[in-house]
């Protein structure tokens, strides 16, 4: 690293530490994504198929990907999830985030550490490139898979960008502000936005949770086959 690069990295905000759900107690709705409530989502036509397919599909059991141990991919993943905490590596070249939930992880990529286009790979968090403007940290997410088992379903060619602001509590305590907007022309008449705030806990520590992705993928054929069987059976009768 330059000595100009250094310097930079040692005046902006070092986001080590681990992190719970923060509420705002002067403005308890802005908090951010409650778990469990409805979203309005501008979601095209074609998207609003695909996603009331996948309902229809999965409603009578209750299956959900979390019940398979699979983390809910991005950008749901920014929003945490039943009070589960988060830990943040914080280095100059990378940033890597471990939620506790699924023991997802998230790797934010800066300056030369990043990984030529061409050799980065799609996934359910994709590829996450971040910069600074400022005390600011923001972070371009691409490389999507197309997903519609998410609060925020959409295709593998949506992008979503974060801008992270550490700020401070009336008590004193560090917040960690992320607001999130996504694009997509497949999915979306519009861009969709969220925030989250995280509050740090001192000395905090994550618990073990162990996850695999095969079982999810598994219930989903077992209930695709399913649903055409009764369908087939529905035809002949």
């Amino acid at each position: 690293m330059h000595e100009g690069e250094r310097l930079g990295a040692q005046s902006r905000p070092d986001f080590t530490g681990v992190w719970t759900d923060y509420i705002d107690p002067q403005q308890p709705a802005a908090a951010g994504v409650r778990p469990g409530a409805a979203l309005e989502l501008p979601l095209t036509p074609g998207a609003r198929r695909q996603v009331d397919a996948y309902r229809k599909l999965v409603e009578p059991t209750g299956d959900t990907p979390g019940a398979y141990c699979l983390g809910p991919g991005m950008p749901s993943v920014i929003f945490g999830g039943a009070t589960y905490p988060m830990e943040i590596i914080h280095r100059p070249e990378q940033i890597t985030t471990i939620y506790e939930l699924h023991n997802d992880v998230r790797r934010l990529y800066l300056g030369s550490r990043n990984v030529p286009e061409p050799d980065r790979l799609p996934g359910r968090n994709g590829y996450s490139a971040a910069h600074w403007e400022g005390d600011t940290l923001v972070v371009e997410t691409t490389k999507l898979v197309e997903q519609v088992d998410q609060r925020y379903p959409h295709s593998d060619r949506a992008q979503v960008v974060e801008r992270y602001q550490l700020t401070k509590s009336a008590r004193g305590e560090r917040v960690l502000v992320i607001d999130m907007t996504m694009t997509d022309p497949v999915f979306y008449t519009r861009p969709v936005s969220g925030q989250k705030k995280w509050v740090e806990v001192p000395n905090g520590h994550l618990l073990p949770y162990d996850c695999a992705e095969e079982g999810w993928r598994k219930r989903l054929e077992q209930l695709e086959q399913r649903a055409a069987e009764a369908q087939r059976t529905k035809t002949q009768n």
